[in-house]
């Protein structure tokens, strides 16, 4: 079987430098440990127009791990059909004023992630990308009811374009997104990123919300103009249907205690999301009574 992997040294560099009107823009989401909600893989299906042009394909079969997720494949009657390759392409997308950017999705890299570093570093110097942006997300003691929260960060403090609500500095499991932007700091390329905190009783569900967040923070900081109309309207109808579980299982005093947490840290009088047990309900009594809104979900989204 042969691969769909094309390697840059095949390409005609100066046809490729002549398509760009400027320096392009690398947009990464990866559906993987940084993604909470889902929320970079619907920012990268919004990203995506189905009809882009696949500049570079990486060998998904060397990266991905089959056995921890396995890709879906459709038994119909008597054979097998619709099978989900897992493919990680870069692809020339164009805004709605027909600005170009480079999308890369696809599942994030189980294995070599070296490897798969120095592929997307010799893209980089290809094509001449002026930034690379990554997007993320991750589970948070947070409420819904309140703005998402987003944490800036990047190769050099100038790339930093918002306020981020703390400072501290943790060690935390590593992943393919963070590799990436550490080695393309050290190889002399401007990266950075967006990662939004989702509720963590929602982070097993699609939540739109989070994925408009990350898109709202990409066209801020590239004028790209997108649009996510049909992303806005989804939004409004998980969050009425969010709203209604909380009602029917009696949830509003926990959301409460959640909001009082938001509310406190927001203005500076606590040092972290989460407050004592004996001041306030804990985040996992309020993921407690969102069980059946989780199964419910996830079997309408299977049908």
């Amino acid at each position: 079987m042969k691969w769909l992997q094309r390697r840059i040294s095949d390409r005609k560099s100066d046809d490729d430098a002549r398509r760009f009107s400027e320096r392009p823009v690398l947009i990464h989401a990866l559906d993987g440990f940084l993604g909470a909600g889902s929320a970079p893989r619907i920012a990268a299906a919004e990203l995506s127009s189905g009809e882009g042009e696949v500049l570079y394909s990486f060998d998904a079969d060397s990266y991905y791990d089959y056995r921890a997720r396995r890709p879906l494949i459709t038994f119909r009657g008597d054979h097998y059909e619709d099978y989900d390759e897992p493919a990680l392409d870069v692809v020339l997308e164009h805004d709605l004023d027909d600005r170009p950017y480079l999308l890369l999705a696809g599942p994030e890299p189980d294995f070599q992630w070296e490897r798969f570093i120095s592929e997307l570093h010799d893209v980089v110097e290809e094509f001449d990308v002026s930034l690379t942006l990554g997007l993320g997300s991750v589970p948070m003691g947070v409420p819904h009811t309140r703005p998402l929260m987003i944490t800036s960060h990047g190769t050099r403090p100038q790339l930093v374009d918002r306020k981020n609500l703390w400072s501290a500095q943790v060690t935390i499991p590593s992943s393919a997104q963070a590799l990436l932007e550490y080695r393309l700091g050290q190889l002399g390329h401007d990266a950075a990123g967006y990662v939004v905190h989702v509720p963590h009783y929602l982070a097993q569900i699609d939540y739109p919300t989070a994925a408009l967040a990350l898109l709202d923070a990409v066209s801020d900081r590239t004028d790209l103009r997108l649009d996510l109309e049909e992303l806005r309207l989804r939004q409004g109808t998980a969050m009425a249907e969010i709203e209604q579980q909380i009602a029917d299982q009696d949830g509003g005093e926990l959301l409460s205690g959640l909001e009082q947490q938001y509310d406190a840290f927001t203005r500076g009088a606590a040092e972290s999301l989460l407050a004592s047990d004996e001041e306030l309900p804990s985040g996992d009594e309020l993921a407690k009574q969102f069980e059946q809104f989780l199964a419910r979900t996830r079997k309408n989204d299977d049908n």
